[in-house]
């Protein structure tokens, strides 16, 4: 096991690393900007290193500050988290290169699944669904494109091959639209993510959005846990998620979970990540992988009692999983709501000081977040400030610790959406389970305020 690990990452998540790492007894270095000095973890931590000013990319993206306080702190290893650098193979061969354990997939792995077409072509290899589409990036030819509309069949969705987060994506009708968008996605794919390549998939008029987590070690060893719904989404950005998801028989999560795991042992895949599914009509369809943590794995970690991130941590050291397919064993219902600084209606970030603070306890209810009472929210990054998880013995008595957690919560000086939240809970549609994708944009016209 490592002795030291530098956490290359803000806010919740650089919190949630630490305390796996001191439960495994490793010392832990933060790095943060000017705008996180007084975050609780920088607080908490072994060691902690600013490394620039607020502008992530002068701190949080900076390749450079953060392997050089690796070296200068002597730790071993570096987990990235999620978002920033966490799915940058350049960053994790650097990391390598400098003669430290990147705490991920290698960077190969982290590569082709980044790059949408060549992860869509590696799932069809190891026999994973994929939506039906272009079978790879599009061609120049206008006549070409419009041959591979007509076979895939209106409506169809046109993405950016290194996109991601929901962005560089444009749902095309009619034949007439379909060259000038392709265009137009090319332009924006190139300027956003320096890569012009896009792609064509049929457009599913009512899915949900499904996807398992999996782990793999370096022994050629797989394990899938279980599914997540997380359907309830607004511009492809996830409000909630749980686990298992409603109404799906457990047949057919079993036959894509062990497909997934497959997949990682004929990719020689290593650590945590996940395979997110479009589900409809009794079908999986694959559309990309995160080679990374979730922000939505605590849901798994409490219906299954595995650990995600010290699994990550013992992965990269080198440890075999301790567990095979059989030992993992799905127990109740969890839920988890993200708790963003922001008009709960309207969207609008609402970064600032926090003059109250109180978080929900009792049974079958965590709190995974970084705040507290006058802390100051700043304005330069996500505005996820905690997200708040429960666990029942049933998908209803996860609904009731929700409500009453919810209930309990009390985030005073700055907007939540924690109103928006409380709202949902008691929504008959949600309720009863199996919303699609377009449900919360549907739910939002209509309760406008």
């Amino acid at each position: 096991m490592f002795k030291k690990i530098l956490i290359a990452n803000r806010g919740e998540i650089a919190l949630r690393i630490q305390r796996a790492c001191r439960e495994l007894g490793v010392k832990s270095v933060v790095v943060y900007s000017e705008a996180d000095r007084d975050a609780k973890y920088v607080k908490l931590a072994d060691e902690a290193v600013c490394i620039g000013p607020a502008a992530s990319s002068q701190s949080y993206l900076s390749m450079p500050a953060i392997i050089a306080t690796a070296e200068v702190t002597d730790a071993e290893a570096i987990h990235p988290g999620y978002g920033f650098l966490s799915e940058n193979a350049d960053f994790a061969e650097r990391v390598e290169r400098s003669g430290f354990t990147f705490i991920g997939p290698t960077p190969e792995s982290i590569r082709m699944m980044g790059d949408k077409v060549s992860a869509k072509q590696a799932m069809i290899r190891a026999g994973v669904p994929c939506v039906p589409g272009s079978e790879g990036a599009l061609p120049d030819d206008p006549k070409e494109i419009v041959r591979i509309a007509r076979s895939v069949g209106y409506p169809v969705i046109i993405k950016a091959a290194g996109g991601g987060g929901g962005r560089g994506m444009r749902v095309v009708h009619t034949e007439a639209a379909l060259v000038n968008a392709v265009q137009m996605t090319r332009t924006e794919a190139g300027a956003a993510f320096g890569n012009p390549e896009v792609y064509m998939e049929k457009f599913l008029e009512n899915p949900r959005h499904i996807e398992i987590q999996v782990l793999a070690d370096t022994h050629k060893s797989a394990v899938w846990l279980g599914e997540r719904d997380c359907s309830m989404q607004r511009r492809h950005q996830k409000i909630l998620e749980e686990a298992p998801a409603p109404g799906i028989p457990r047949r057919i999560i079993e036959k894509i979970g062990d497909r997934c795991a497959a997949a990682c042992r004929k990719m020689n895949y290593r650590g945590a990540g996940t395979f997110e599914f479009l589900y409809e009509n009794g079908e999986f369809y694959f559309i990309e992988m995160n080679t990374r943590v979730q922000v939505e794995h605590p849901v798994t970690e409490l219906v299954t009692g595995i650990d995600i991130v010290q699994m990550q941590i013992k992965v990269a050291a080198g440890e075999k999983l301790p567990f095979t397919q059989r030992n993992i064993v799905m127990r109740g219902h969890s839920i988890e709501c993200r708790i963003n600084a922001e008009d709960p209606f309207k969207f609008t970030p609402s970064p600032g000081r926090i003059t109250m603070w109180h978080a929900p306890g009792g049974p079958g209810v965590r709190v995974d977040s970084h705040v507290y009472t006058n802390y100051t929210v700043p304005p330069h990054y996500d505005s996820m400030i905690g997200k708040i998880i429960v666990h029942g013995d049933t998908r209803e008595q996860a609904l009731a610790r929700m409500r009453i957690a919810l209930s309990e919560t009390v985030v005073e000086g700055i907007l939540t959406n924690i109103p928006l939240h409380r709202e949902l809970m008691v929504d008959a549609k949600f309720v009863e389970g199996g919303t699609n994708i377009h449900y919360l944009e549907g739910w939002m016209s209509q309760h406008k305020r």
